[in-house]
């Protein structure tokens, strides 16, 4: 499944430069970046990044990367979908995109990406590989590779590794790159094409980095932040909010439905403003609600971020894990594999064995023009709500105490 970007009279195609960095990224998207990082560059130059599809695997969205394709400028980035992170750059049309290295041009309509410029821009390498079953010969330096398709003519140069470098076929032409990889070289994997793409791995965060930071719950009691090893329970104040987790992105006060409260006949929507409000922490994946009366946490509502849900890419990915009542003793263990822990990778089905089986939704949202994804179901049990994708995945899981 694809969701497109409106086209601006922008930029022409295949007219930008970007600076190419082996084993790095390219222009402003750099390996590594979460996906949201990836937007807010896309948000800033909407000229030049003017037609995006946005690509991914609707019925198991852990199955496939997710892709930001741009089709005008000939590459994809390619991100992991569980961590939402970057972790391949390919540039599938070098003659759409002209790179930047250093203080050389090197593919676009005006500089030919040959094999020739390629080793004389980059220096000598080893001999690459030759797949004869696509024809393509494939050179490599570290955190980069240039795919050459091979005329089946001069399959003969490439074979057994004993092609001499440069390139240069019989009667004085080179081959010209049809495809270019940009990955992560700390595993020293050589990521091609085809099946050798998965090779590609996202780089190491941090040690103390605060992404995808492990949210550890105990229903109707606490939250608690592994890396920052910040304990929040319900009932503690904003003032205790603001001192563990910092300030937040946004608040916002609670919008009530009348429409949910009274049977009214008007089917226009109504909503008014209640007494409680968010703290919204979207950078965290999470919203924090306070009773508007006694100022003390009422609710906590996780997001996991996956495309397809209206609320894609609002928030950063929570990594929670919430254990249930048959676990918790096990609260400081890494129970990440245990089969009583819910975390972002659960899938209904796997909820219900671990919560039991509540019955009908009791509540389903339905698709509309803000929300072209369909209907979300949320099912409710002691202390936990959680709404569920039509793929079986988890969108939100709201956290209560009664």
């Amino acid at each position: 499944m694809q969701r497109s970007r409106p086209r601006y009279n922008g930029t022409a195609m295949g007219s930008i430069v970007l600076d190419l960095r082996p084993g790095l990224g390219i222009g402003p998207f750099s390996l590594g970046m979460p996906i949201s990082e990836a937007f807010a560059q896309i948000e800033q130059q909407p000229n030049i990044y003017d037609v995006v599809h946005v690509k991914y695997y609707d019925e198991d969205p852990l199955r496939l990367d997710i892709v930001i394709s741009f089709p005008d400028h000939g590459f994809h980035l390619r991100f992991d979908p569980w961590s939402q992170r970057l972790r391949l750059v390919e540039i599938f049309d070098v003659k759409r995109l002209q790179m930047r290295y250093a203080t050389s041009l090197v593919g676009g309509q005006s500089t030919l990406a040959t094999f020739v410029a390629i080793y004389a821009l980059f220096g000598p390498t080893y001999p690459g590989i030759y797949d004869k079953d696509r024809g393509v010969y494939t050179l490599f330096y570290p955190g980069l590779s240039f795919a050459f398709p091979i005329p089946s003519q001069y399959a003969e140069c490439c074979h057994d590794r004993e092609a001499e470098l440069p390139l240069e076929f019989p009667d004085g032409t080179t081959p010209v790159a049809c495809r270019v990889s940009i990955y992560d070289a700390s595993t020293d994997s050589k990521v091609g094409i085809g099946a050798s793409m998965v090779k590609a791995c996202v780089p190491p965060l941090p040690a103390d980095s605060l992404y995808m930071e492990e949210v550890r719950v105990k229903l109707g009691e606490e939250l608690w932040f592994t890396v920052g090893g910040q304990h929040i329970p319900f009932g503690a104040s904003p003032q205790d909010v603001w001192t563990e987790l910092g300030r937040p992105c946004g608040i916002h006060q609670k919008q009530v439905d009348q429409m949910v409260i009274h049977s009214a006949s008007d089917p226009r929507p109504r909503t008014t403003l209640c007494g409680d409000y968010f703290y919204n922490y979207f950078t965290r994946g999470m919203d924090i609600l306070f009773d508007g009366h006694t100022h003390k946490i009422k609710k906590f509502v996780l997001h996991t971020n996956y495309p397809g849900h209206a609320d894609f890419n609002s928030y950063m990915k929570c990594n929670f894990v919430i254990h249930s009542s048959d676990c918790s003793g096990a609260f400081d263990q890494d129970v990440n594999a245990s089969k009583c822990a819910i975390t972002p990778s659960t899938q209904w089905e796997q909820v219900k064995e671990i919560l039991g089986d509540c019955g009908r939704a009791a509540i389903q949202t339905q698709g509309s023009t803000s929300n072209p994804f369909g209907s979300t179901f949320v099912y409710g049990y002691p202390h936990i709500a959680l709404e569920v994708m039509k793929n079986g995945y988890i969108a939100t899981v709201t956290l209560f105490q009664s």
